[in-house]
């Protein structure tokens, strides 16, 4: 497959590395000079247990000159979605695949301004990384992933046969919806409060403090995803969940933490305030929520003022 990855973060230089084991992928950031240091020297992975390889996806800063993509993955934050598609827009041919694996919820009304809805697919990962040093990534989590078409279809996807055969085990789902949930349930009652608090993962389980505001966060978001009438879940399952996400990933940092840490703007509204959106218009108080999405633009601001 001809596969590009839009976002030269940390998770698209994972997924960009561990793809080119059988693909030819172009990793495309923004940055010229770190994407060429990055496609001279290649980029160095860490797993988990030490091992280190170094991968070389080709590392451009536009699309001039590629081809049509057979898959092209969204790693860009939320908010830079369509600024990113725009720029790329010569890479999506009429059998192009577009997925996002993107943090947050509601990507689909995106996806469809540029493919058609059996060519777009929405999908959820528990894999996680994060940049050691410019060219050297940390795959600091791994689990399943899941993709579904937006248009419902339910057969077997090239794509995720493709990313399971790369090291991504990856199911096509009927309730991708769902699944999205689950992922903001981590997202949203562990990762926002990682930004908030300026600390890797493994603090909000190891801290009574920081874990009971976690708690209060997941209740929060359970009561809103069961009043959205997609699944009912369970909270003690949705809590368990979220720690065995942390247990996997104690000494990670979360991509939220990191743009809260280097001053750029954050996806807190597509992440814990799209749990507050959904919670006005069912008519449910989320406190907790509310004041996080406050506490990091707030953090915002600071970084902007130069505080």
């Amino acid at each position: 497959m001809n596969i590009a990855v839009l976002g030269a973060g940390a998770m698209g230089s994972l997924f960009s590395c561990y793809l080119s084991k059988r693909n030819t992928v172009y990793l495309i950031g923004h940055n010229p000079e770190k994407q060429k240091m990055l496609d001279e020297k290649g980029i160095l992975l860490r797993e988990k247990d030490g091992l280190e390889t170094l991968y070389h996806p080709h590392a451009v800063s536009a699309c001039s000159g590629l081809p049509e993509m057979d898959l092209v993955i969204l790693f860009v934050r939320v908010m830079d979605t369509i600024e990113a598609l725009e720029a790329n827009r010569a890479l999506i041919g009429q059998n192009t695949c577009l997925l996002t694996l993107q943090n947050g919820a509601g990507h689909e009304k995106r996806l469809l301004q540029y493919v058609d809805a059996d060519h777009a697919l929405i999908g959820s990962t528990r894999h996680g990384s994060c940049i050691l040093e410019p060219g050297k990534v940390f795959h600091s989590g791994t689990g399943s992933t899941s993709v579904g078409f937006v248009s419902g279809r339910t057969d077997s996807s090239a794509v995720a046969d493709e990313l399971t055969a790369c090291g991504f085990p990856c199911t096509v789902s009927a309730s991708i919806r769902k699944q999205i949930w689950e992922k903001l349930f981590i997202n949203t009652s562990s990762s926002s409060l990682t930004a908030v608090l300026q600390v890797a993962q493994g603090f909000i389980l190891e801290d009574p403090y920081a874990h009971s505001l976690m708690l209060k966060m997941a209740h929060e978001a359970v009561e809103v995803a069961n009043a959205e009438g997609i699944a009912q879940f369970d909270e003690q399952a949705v809590i368990d969940s979220i720690h065995e996400v942390i247990s996997n990933g104690i000494g990670g940092y979360t991509s939220i933490y990191t743009h809260v840490k280097t001053g750029q703007k954050s996806e807190v509204d597509y992440i814990s305030g799209y749990v507050v959106e959904r919670a006005k218009a069912h008519g449910i108080a989320v406190p907790c929520h509310e004041m996080v999405v406050t506490l990091i633009h707030a953090l915002e601001s600071r970084n902007a003022r130069g505080i």
